[in-house]
């Protein structure tokens, strides 16, 4: 099976989907070269080159440039989802979520309940976001919390090149509107991905690493970090299970309280600020419906509740990393540990 990187499997999923649907198309800033620009059309492909070569594969008529507003190309996509296109958005910064908020939150995410279920909007914004590349406090947020907490949105984060294909697959074939959700310090991160198509439904975990002694549920990018906290604390006898749960919402809520009530021990990392983040939605959760099993409180490892610093020794601390991840194990490992071995 060929090796692949997450933005060329996201580039794959969404040429197979053009090809498979001419009612799919792309529509952004700069995924073809730039609205008006000399020269090269396709020199750009998104700031990240993710839609590179699709343009020529597929014409200007499928791959449209649009002006720097949000407010008017999200809004165009989701008219169009409306009336029977199958629009992908490239919205480049989750941070610039604010300038286009209205479209999605009060019109996109609302259309199926206000019309009886007679509406369907099968638009996909696919977007950034994620602290690491020095972008400062406007470019690197994480703020899938914000958009989880809309009903009518499905939200999807993959970790890793073969879930995002698949995740993009299903989301462009949903007829809902879907926020799709890459961290930029991913891109290059490669695994075995098939060349088939193949898509992976939302709401359904993916449980990374089995283990007796903890539950790590780590959302993103988070669960490579988790996977690698694992497996560094397997070697020292101590084993977690690790959960993926893909998409925010719909999230898998079966699947956590599973392995809680294997363990009885959680850790929940998180990139998102801690104030109502996932990491404080998935631990509300727990309690709820795992009370009883678990032998130690819900360990939360998220960005603290501030911006995104500039500084790069700063943002390197401000991240989530695989040490904090370990000793927030160990923590709910070695607790009441003391007090029964005396």
């Amino acid at each position: 099976m060929p090796r692949k990187s997450v933005r060329q499997a996201i580039n794959e999923a969404l040429r197979q989907e053009m090809e498979r649907d001419d009612r799919v198309i792309l529509i952004g800033e700069d995924i073809a070269g730039g609205m008006g620009a000399p020269g090269d059309k396709d020199a750009w492909g998104g700031p990240m080159a993710v839609t590179k070569g699709i343009k020529p594969a597929f014409g200007e008529d499928r791959v449209l440039d649009t002006p720097i507003s949000e407010s008017a190309f999200i809004g165009a996509a989701i008219g169009a989802a409306a009336t029977g296109l199958r629009p992908v958005a490239e919205l480049m910064f989750i941070d610039f979520i604010g300038v286009c908020f209205d479209q999605i939150y009060n019109q996109a995410a609302k259309f199926r309940y206000m019309f009886g279920g007679k509406a369907v909007t099968p638009v996909v914004i696919r977007t950034q976001y994620g602290a690491g590349l020095r972008a400062a406090s406007h470019h690197s947020q994480s703020l899938y919390p914000v958009l989880t907490h809309i009903p009518g949105l499905k939200v999807v984060v993959p970790s890793n090149a073969y879930e995002a294909k698949g995740l993009l697959i299903q989301a462009i074939r949903d007829d809902d509107p879907v926020i799709f959700c890459e961290h930029k310090l991913m891109y290059d991160d490669e695994m075995e991905v098939p060349d088939e198509t193949y898509a992976i439904p939302f709401g359904e975990a993916n449980v990374t690493r089995e283990g007796d002694d903890v539950t790590i549920v780590a959302i993103g990018r988070m669960v490579n970090l988790a996977n690698q906290a694992a497996d560094n604390l397997a070697k020292q006898g101590l084993t977690c299970t690790v959960v993926d749960p893909r998409t925010t919402s719909p999230l898998d809520t079966e699947t956590i309280v599973e392995t809680v009530e294997e363990t009885g021990r959680v850790v929940v990392v998180d990139e998102a600020y801690p104030r109502c983040g996932m990491a404080a939605d998935i631990a509300g959760l727990i309690a709820d419906q795992a009370f009883g099993a678990l032998k130690a409180p819900v360990k939360q490892v998220t960005a603290p509740h501030a911006p995104v610093p500039f500084s790069p020794a700063l943002e390197d601390l401000y991240i989530p990393s695989v040490e904090r991840i370990e000793a927030a194990v160990r923590a709910v490992a070695d607790y009441g540990q003391s007090a029964a071995a005396e």
